[in-house]
């Protein structure tokens, strides 16, 4: 991987990457108090570096995440929308939100209960945070994310698509046999946090060669082929090691040594003295 030019923007995922242990901005992954996610923060803002949250959760949160840090511009339910400075711009393709909110829509499309039967014991409503959203339906289990398109396309449902936004903590009862549970995102099949990095770079007028992200899921790792330098932080191979696999796919992935924020802030490190020095 050849190093970055002089950057202007990171791209940033929320849990299991920024947040430690309960989603804390001021914990590791081991619940330790750690500040180092602040500091990578810090580092961004002082090199005069944007900061662009990319999350599956809602507008609300992500909102506020991103005002505590002083930025304007976030991404919302997995790439289904762009906040510019305030201004919404959806990437759901031909669903969009009117009188009924897209995730109402695809309620009423059956794709969500067709899923919930078909992996009976496998997937679930991720309560409580499934509530109250606007576009994505948001489930954790275990299942492969292909194969459950393949399922969506031969139902008729080709619209849609099942987002894998890694490793969560919480299941239910029904789950307790699963090795681990992930959380997954139903939305629209155009919707994804790479189109809403690519969207917000030429919005902002930067080249690939000017950006970078951290995440720690499938879904972030495919953000890698629009920034310079691609970072998994060293907790997403720890749960998944089928990850480095995936990064095959990619010339400018790299793994740090810690995970979480100070993952994140070793990643920030590594890149801007790169670009310094570049």
């Amino acid at each position: 991987m050849s190093a970055p030019g002089r950057m202007r923007c990171l791209y940033l995922d929320l849990d299991g990457t920024l947040l430690g242990r309960r989603a804390s901005l001021l914990h590791d992954g081991e619940g330790a108090v750690s500040i180092d996610g602040v500091r990578a923060v810090q580092a961004c803002l002082r090199a005069d570096v944007e900061v662009v949250l990319m999350s599956g959760r809602r507008r609300a949160q992500v909102f506020e995440d991103a005002r505590l840090l002083g930025q304007g511009s976030f991404i919302f339910e997995a790439g289904a929308c762009m906040v510019l400075d305030g201004e919404e711009h959806w990437l759901t393709g031909e669903l969009l939100p009117g009188e009924l909110s897209i995730a109402e829509q695809i309620e009423r499309s059956g794709a969500p209960a067709l899923l919930l039967e078909h992996y009976s014991g496998r997937l679930e409503y991720h309560e409580p945070w499934h509530l109250q959203r606007e576009v994505s339906h948001l489930f954790r289990g275990l299942v492969e994310a292909l194969e459950v398109d393949r399922l969506l396309a031969d139902a008729g449902h080709a619209n849609l698509r099942l987002v894998d936004n890694g490793v969560v903590n919480r299941r239910s009862d029904a789950l307790a046999g699963l090795p681990h549970v992930r959380g997954y995102h139903l939305v629209p099949a155009g919707a994804s946090k790479a189109a809403a990095v690519a969207f917000h770079r030429q919005a902002r007028g930067y080249s690939r060669a000017e950006a970078f992200a951290v995440g720690d899921s499938r879904e972030d790792l495919a953000c890698a082929a629009q920034v310079a330098a691609f970072w998994l932080v060293a907790n997403a191979v720890a749960h998944d090691p089928s990850m480095r696999a995936a990064m095959a796919a990619h010339d400018n992935v790299r793994v740090t040594e810690a995970g979480n924020g100070p993952g994140v802030y070793e990643a920030v490190l590594s890149t801007l003295m790169s670009a310094d020095g570049a």
